[in-house]
């Protein structure tokens, strides 16, 4: 089954908010919650929360990556949850205290405020207008750390290439992964994206740690969450296609002298132009995409 709106996927779990670009929800005798989205929209994702857990509060905040899209409602938690424990890697609790990271951050989410608020469908009062609050970090366990939350186990594995800073989650007993970007990101018409922004062969490795798991709930962190059958056919198409995306890109640079503009402006218009959306703004995708493009082109 492949999931594509908000509320309950099974087995406890739930998206809220937003589906292309959510908190998921496993709700127990203890909720946990996974990703912070927008801190725009960090109302939506209370109002969904709220709904499930009534009288009961999330004990932790797991966050895979310090992107402006994963961890913007992460001061918001903070703030109507106060007991709420916010667990990330070392390296993105170092990252989120940078000035320069935290002003690109709120650059990047002001364009996110423009984007909900020409959308017909969402309740324009429940959006916050400003556009990002910084947050403390309480837990930063290592590689291979097990977190026992209630009946609950919480598996931490390391996946950097689409960043440094980046963890997956695996919860052994419903066989769930959350894993955000590392191994890809499906779009609206069904081509899974590559997602390498500091290592495509770091990348790699991470992509194939996560496909040697058993899954039945995969949560790649945008849009949709993959079920059963589906998990498998994801992980072999996005190693499928980080393969393609390299041997492309490279061709496409060996043919135009190197140059890193004019292949941006090639594989934008075949991955993000013909994309119906909804999807990331612009600026946000050319970021990530010349970071992919100038990593493969320094290795020529």
């Amino acid at each position: 089954m492949i999931f594509n709106k908000t509320g309950l996927v099974q087995d406890g779990l739930f998206v809220t908010g937003l589906p292309w670009s959510p908190t998921y929800l496993i709700d127990g005798e203890v909720p946990i919650l996974f990703e912070a989205g927008f801190y725009c929209m960090a109302k939506f994702y209370e109002r969904d929360i709220r709904k499930v857990v009534k009288d009961k509060t999330p004990h932790m905040l797991f966050l895979s990556h310090v992107h402006y899209d994963h961890c913007g409602a992460a001061s918001y938690f903070k703030k109507i949850f106060p007991d709420l424990m916010i667990v990330s890697s070392k390296r993105a609790s170092e990252i989120i205290k940078r000035p320069n990271a935290q002003k690109l951050m709120k650059k990047l989410s002001n364009n996110v405020i423009k984007l909900v608020s020409s959308m017909p469908e969402i309740e324009y009062e429940l959006i916050i207008a400003d556009p990002f609050e910084p947050f403390e970090v309480h837990m930063t366990p290592e590689d291979n750390t097990t977190i026992n939350i209630g009946n609950i186990t919480i598996h931490v594995l390391a996946t950097p290439g689409h960043t440094r800073d980046l963890f997956s989650y695996y919860l052994p007993q419903k066989k769930i992964l959350f894993s955000t970007e590392a191994c890809g990101t499906r779009d609206q018409l069904g081509h899974i994206n590559t997602e390498f922004l500091v290592d495509f062969d770091m990348y790699m490795k991470s992509l194939k740690r996560l496909a040697s798991l058993e899954v039945d709930i995969l949560c790649p962190g945008h849009h949709f969450v993959f079920t059963g059958s589906d998990v498998k056919k994801y992980f072999i198409e996005s190693i499928s296609n980080a393969e393609y995306f390299k041997n492309h890109v490279t061709e496409l640079l060996h043919t135009y002298g190197k140059s890193i503009d004019r292949v941006v402006s090639i594989i934008k218009a075949e991955e993000y132009d013909v994309n119906p959306g909804p999807k990331q703004p612009e600026e946000a995708y050319l970021l990530n995409l010349r970071a992919r493009i100038t990593h493969l082109a320094e290795k020529l």
